[in-house]
């Protein structure tokens, strides 16, 4: 690309692509995509974005093409990749002068410095950092800000490679440059406070904004590395701290200094928070002032009139990191206990003493746990709102309330000793409910919580005066703190009534609904009694309907979505006169959420528990239902992400609870071939879902499908462990169970692995014993098929069929104790039975084994009638009656249905096992004659005759 030329029209295609007319965009935006690839180009886009006199778009725009580029062509393996002698000139360029007007276009420029950097400092580019350090140390104010934010960086960028040799590169060019970082950080923070104080506020700010940079560059070494000098420099924070908050008093909300400064006074709290993190030994010598210092400024009258909301959360986060630091903390055994964790645990026994205890239990509950004007505005204005904000995930880490309420949480249970009695006194004096809930386990043995629930929470629920709902709130959210730690089930119908009141209050507002719906796990605990639910499940229920259809917050309609989820999980088919509503708002639901796929993950949940209590009548969903699960288990839909999971549960209760296949229901599985090729921790599920395909409807699934699973299974055995094995070999062993002669023809490809891995001696047991499961079904079930299998197994072994038939018997004999089950124990002496009766010289000769097989199985099986003295088969079925169920226990699903119907056909469970040696023995005695089987019963164990006698006698 010529660059006089190239430069006109390449600055004429980027002002194009910064139109808003898509007409004149596109176009543009095709040729440069176009020129990407042209050597030179980006060498005009840096003349471009380094010419300060054009428009800031253009530049903006300039310089984003630019990085992009880096990433796709920089590298020299990469496609169309630039040439050494273009990216040299590039290098140049990019650091000839650090002078760029724009902070926007700096910060972009710094980045795609940082990008090179990466790739090739310092052996490429072994100028850039003495050129940035020589330019930090300049006098020209705009060329050393932009020197400095180019310098950290780079510095983030290669502080972020992973590699050993990289890291080690690092380590030495950190070690150089630390000391510089520190004076830099030194001489800027003295600037400002003296700026500051002069009044000289543009000067403080330029001044603070190169102490905020420096200070990140610091950041990065102490995250990285723990060198001993960073213990001066730590220290000298918790002054430099000191010395910014008591600039809040001369810095004004309404100064142009404040916001950065409270920027910074927070990011000298990351710098100790971080250290505390990845260096909690090397932070041990400064736990002492780090408490005194957070302690100080948040539970003393030190703080007021300086600190803020976020310094305040950051000291408790500090404080808290100190507290429950699994390094801080002895070793049970203390002979075990390293050095540095006694030492750290008696630097904080010290300075938590009884008095310091007591004032940061009663601050954090008299004073922190209270509810601010803004809060109570922002409660009565936007509630829902209100709500979720107060129970969002990560909130400790950022908000005050949250952060408080952990922080109170982790000090109480590693000094409950002291603070039990402090607490209880303030019940007592002050009815302090929020920090009783928090404390909830740990008081357990103090609070008779039943009691206090008859005697003065249920009267305070009642009240139903508008200056009262604070109170009624705090109660709410007691019982559900309490109810699954100490709450009498007698008392639960009394709680119903009082939720089914509140939830009734036309003026009871969505934070107190949220309260009841996370305190009211009435159904989510272990003290659940479903009859003394079931009065209130019509009222309750069809609220909470009410409730999902009014919210409008995502993380709401979750909430809701839950607890109506529990309920269904709990009362099960019970809910079905009830859920008509809700089964026809679904569908709206999901497609209003279609960009919320959490609250989409919420809805799957609903429907799993939707499906089990609806059962067979949940084949009305289908035309929603079948769809939802296409979606969520297709990986080539982006929502697969965060929906698979829960989408692939929901497909297998589907199927579980399914009365018939469907023709849209078989087509779903052609999402599973991608699935099975993940490999991830979802296989179980999906094999759990090929199951009940086998189980539901064996002949049209296996002749749609069983070929290509075939090929999947083949391509999973190559690499999977053993577990995944057995649950691969499970699949065909069900096949063959539902429809012998189909499983055996479909499955075949996989049949022969089987068979030499029996004969080979498959070394670990649960393996094995599959082996034998799928061959005994083989054997007992479609002797012609293995016939044929043998006689292949024998032509590719250069073998004779009887002698291979033989060390199949013989390896099967050996390893019959790696079956545990007594079902494949009794299939293993049928199947071996069935070889009977025979003049096969080598089956004769193995006489011995197979009996004793068949003695050890009827041991398993044989249960003796203790009023008739004979022995009967437990195994056998006879019919199929539908159970009788407590009300606790949840029905058969369909596919457990299918599986009783399966049982009453299946040889295992249909053929006794005493009829069948019986049978087998008098037709063997017949072939071989009285005298000939007698020589025959001669090679068996005297004691296994006597046995196999008391078993058949009286047939």
């Amino acid at each position: 690309m010529d660059m006089d030329s190239a430069s006109s029209v390449v600055l004429q295609a980027l002002t194009q692509a910064t139109s808003q007319d898509t007409a004149v965009l596109k176009p543009a935006e095709e040729q440069l995509r176009q020129w990407e690839t042209q050597p030179g180009f980006y060498s005009v886009l840096l003349n471009i974005f380094n010419n300060h006199m054009l428009d800031v778009n253009v530049r903006w725009l300039a310089v984003l093409y630019f990085k992009n580029g880096i990433d796709r062509y920089w590298r020299r393996v990469a496609p169309h990749a630039l040439s050494e002698e273009e990216k040299t000139s590039l290098r140049a360029g990019l650091i000839t002068n650090f002078n760029e007007p724009v902070n926007q276009i700096a910060t972009q420029i710094a980045v795609l410095i940082a990008k090179v950097a990466r790739l090739d400092c310092p052996r490429q580019w072994p100028e850039l950092i003495p050129i940035l350090l020589e330019s930090v140390k300049g006098q020209d104010g705009l060329q050393q800000h932009r020197a400095l934010l180019t310098f950290y960086h780079v510095t983030k960028t290669l502080a972020s490679k992973r590699l050993a040799q990289d890291r080690r590169l690092f380590q030495d060019l950190a070690s150089g440059i630390y000391s510089f970082a520190c004076s830099l950080w030194s001489h800027h923070t003295d600037c400002f406070l003296q700026q500051i104080y002069a009044r000289d506020e543009a000067a403080a700010l330029s001044s603070l904004e190169r102490t905020l940079l420096s200070l990140k560059e610091i950041k990065l070494y102490l995250t990285l590395f723990s060198y001993p000098p960073f213990q001066g420099f730590l220290n000298a924070v918790f002054e430099r701290l000191k010395q910014f908050l008591e600039c809040c008093r001369q810095v004004g909300p309404e100064s142009t200094c404040r916001e950065k400064l409270e920027k910074t006074i927070i990011l000298y709290t990351k710098v100790l928070l971080d250290f505390l993190e990845y260096h909690p030994c090397a932070f041990i010598p400064l736990i002492q002032r780090s408490l005194e210092f957070a302690v100080s400024y948040v539970f003393t009258p030190s703080g007021e009139g300086v600190t803020f909301e976020r310094f305040i959360v950051q000291c408790m986060n500090l404080i808290k990191m100190i507290v429950k630091n699994d390094a801080y903390k002895p070793a049970k055994n203390i002979d075990d206990s390293k050095p540095e964790s006694l030492e750290a645990h008696k630097i904080k026994t010290a300075f938590f003493t009884h008095p310091t205890l007591t004032e940061i239990g009663r601050r954090l509950v008299s004073h922190y746990f209270l509810l601010t004007e803004e809060e109570l505005a922002m409660w009565e204005e936007d509630p829902e709102s209100f709500a979720v904000e107060e129970t969002g995930g990560d909130s400790w880490k950022y908000s005050l309330r949250p952060c408080t309420e952990v922080l109170f949480l982790d000090i109480f249970h590693n000094y409950s000793q002291t603070l039990t009695p402090v607490l209880l006194d303030m019940v007592q004096n002050l009815q302090v409910y929020n920090a009783v809930g928090l404390a909830a386990y740990e008081l357990f043995d103090n609070v008779d919580f039943d009691q206090w629930f008859k005697n003065q929470l249920l009267g305070e629920l009642q009240v139903s005066h508008h200056r009262y709902k604070l109170i009624r709130r705090r109660v709410i959210w007691l019982i559900g703190q309490w109810i699954s730690v100490k709450f009498k089930s007698d008392l639960r119908p009394l709680l119903y009534e009082v939720i089914l009141s509140l939830m009734q209050d036309p003026d009871l507002n969505v934070v107190e609904m949220n309260l009841i719906l996370n305190s009211s796990p009435p159904v989510d605990d272990f003290e659940f009694r479903t009859e003394q639910f079931l009065p209130y499940l019509e009222s309750i229920f069809g609220l909470l309907f009410q409730l999902l259809q009014q919210v409008t917050e995502c993380d709401t309609k979750m909430q809701v979505l839950h607890v109506i989820s529990c309920v269904i999980e709990r009362v099960n088919i019970q809910i079905r006169p009830y859920v008509g509503c809700l089964v026809q708002y679904l569908p709206l639901l999901w497609k209003q959420s279609e960009e919320h796929n959490m609250l989409r993950c919420a809805i799957l949940t609903t429907l799993i528990h939707l499906v089990q209590g609806l059962g067979a009548e949940s084949k009305n969903l289908y035309p929603f239902l079948l769809p939802v699960i296409q979606l969520s288990t297709d990986v080539s839909q982006p929502p697969h992400v965060y929906l698979l999971e829960d989408g692939l549960e929901l497909w297998l209760v589907t199927l579980e609870n399914s009365p018939a296949i469907t023709p849209e229901l078989l087509r779903i599985f052609q999402n599973m071939s991608a699935l099975l090729e993940l490999s991830s921790e979802n296989l179980r599920t999906c094999f759990q879902i090929v199951n009940a395909y086998i189980y539901l409807s064996a002949t049209e699934f296996l002749q749609n499908y069983a070929e290509s699973l075939c090929r999947s299974f083949c391509d999973l055995l190559k690499d999977i462990t053993n577990e995944g094995q057995v649950q691969v070999l499970k699949v065909v062993e069900i096949a063959l169970k539902v429809s012998p002669i189909l499983g055996a023809h479909m499955f075949q490809p996989l049949l022969p692995a089987v068979f030499r891995g029996i004969v080979d001696g498959e070394r670990y047991p649960v393996v094995m014993s599959t082996y034998l499961g799928i061959m005994g079904r083989v054997l007992l079930q479609n002797s012609s098929f293995f016939s044929s299998l043998l006689t292949q197994m024998a032509s590719e072994c250069s073998q004779e069929m009887d002698q291979l038939l033989g060390s199949v018997i013989e390896m099967w004999v050996d390893r019959m104790d790696n079956i545990t089950q007594p079902e494949r124990r009794k299939l293993s002496s049928l199947a071996l039975l069935s070889l009977l009766p025979s003049d096969n010289s080598v089956i004769q000769d193995k006489f011995c084994g197979i009996i004793n097989i068949c003695v050890e199985a009827l041991h398993d099986v044989m249960t003796e009638d203790p009023e008739t003295g004979t022995f009967k088969d437990c195994m056998l079925m006879s019919h199929f009656e539908e159970p009788k169920l407590s009300d606790d226990e949840e029905p058969p699903t369909e596919q457990d249905k299918r599986k009783k119907l399966l049982a009453l056909e299946d040889p295992v469970h249909s053929v006794s096992l005493q009829q069948f040696v019986y049978e087998k023995l008098k037709a063997q005695q017949a072939l071989m004659g009285d005298q000939g089987f007698g020589v025959l019963m001669e090679t068996v164990d005297t004691e296994l005759v006597r046995q196999l006698q008391e078993f058949l006698q009286g047939l």
